[in-house]
């Protein structure tokens, strides 16, 4: 059977003649049914981070498994939470078939290798706390299927992420299969596979990470503070919730050695930087169990 992202898409027939117009019209209009589309596997992707969030509490880690735009994605994904939720760098990580420096350049064979997806697994040490999700538009790719293999038989609850349909293996917990139909260009799953997998990725490390208390309301109470934006980005969250203002925000700032929280629960408990730091290890990080 024909696998669905190398079909042809009949919107984009005779797409080199027509004018520029009219492609980005057809794919931000084929872009704009994605998210209509992912909406009804809600439910699939919220067991998945489930899954994710039980490994976070139990000291495991999030792996994403993938080739070319999918392994790149998932390296995205992965390398955007230290600064954003300030997580160890191993918490999520992303594993990319033909190394770093597939990230730059085309390594197409390096996809095809069964046994190199099954030893990478081997190099990280996945323990049955971890979660190993692989992401393949196809649901073929050897590389990620050897992967998920190997983390399957060293305990990991392991999930697949594919955009065609593909028979149950018996080494994947959870198979994401989401039907978004051809590419506009066929086969190049850089577009619209790759549009929906920065979606689901998306939910699944946020949410994962908001429910393990790494954000207070909407705030990103946890980002690591690297430069001046994000430090400007500090003090107005911390002039928010406290309700005070930006000068005394970045006293406390300072005070509490650029760690957020710390700074938000000195204000409201009027605590010293031990004593709150102390308070939010006690309660795991939750920020709201503290000050409300």
């Amino acid at each position: 059977m024909k696998k669905i992202t190398e079909s042809r898409n009949p919107l984009s027939d005779n797409l080199d003649i027509q004018s520029i117009s009219d492609i980005l019209s057809i794919i931000n209009s084929e872009d704009q049914v994605i998210p209509k589309i992912i909406a009804d596997y809600l439910c699939q992707i919220e067991i998945i981070i489930e899954h994710v969030i039980n490994s976070f509490n139990n000291k495991g880690r999030l792996y994403y498994v993938g080739c070319g735009t999918s392994g790149r994605l998932g390296v995205l994904d992965a390398s955007e939470c230290p600064p954003t939720f300030k997580v160890d760098k191993t918490l999520v990580q992303g594993i990319i078939a033909g190394g770093d420096i597939a990230l730059r350049e085309s390594v197409e064979n390096a996809e095809d290798s069964y046994e190199d997806g099954y030893n990478v697994i081997k190099s990280y040490k996945i323990t049955n706390n971890d979660t190993v999700i692989g992401i393949s538009a196809s649901g073929t790719a050897k590389f990620v299927l050897g992967s998920l293999k190997s983390a399957k038989e060293r305990g990991a609850y392991t999930s697949l992420i594919t955009f065609n349909k593909i028979p149950s293996l018996d080494f994947v917990d959870n198979i994401l299969s989401i039907i978004i139909g051809p590419e506009i260009i066929s086969g190049s799953t850089r577009m619209k596979a790759g549009t929906a997998t920065k979606m689901i990725l998306n939910m699944i490390s946020t949410v994962s990470l908001v429910k393990s208390h790494k954000v207070y309301k909407n705030y990103m109470v946890d980002l690591n503070i690297t430069n001046e934006k994000l430090k400007n980005r500090a003090i107005n969250i911390i002039k928010d919730i406290c309700h005070t203002s930006a000068e005394k925000a970045s006293i406390y700032l300072h005070n509490s050695d650029s760690n957020v929280k710390v700074a938000i629960v000195m204000y409201k408990l009027n605590l010293s930087k031990e004593k709150s730091l102390l308070m939010l290890e006690k309660n795991k990080g939750n920020l709201r169990k503290i000050i409300e």
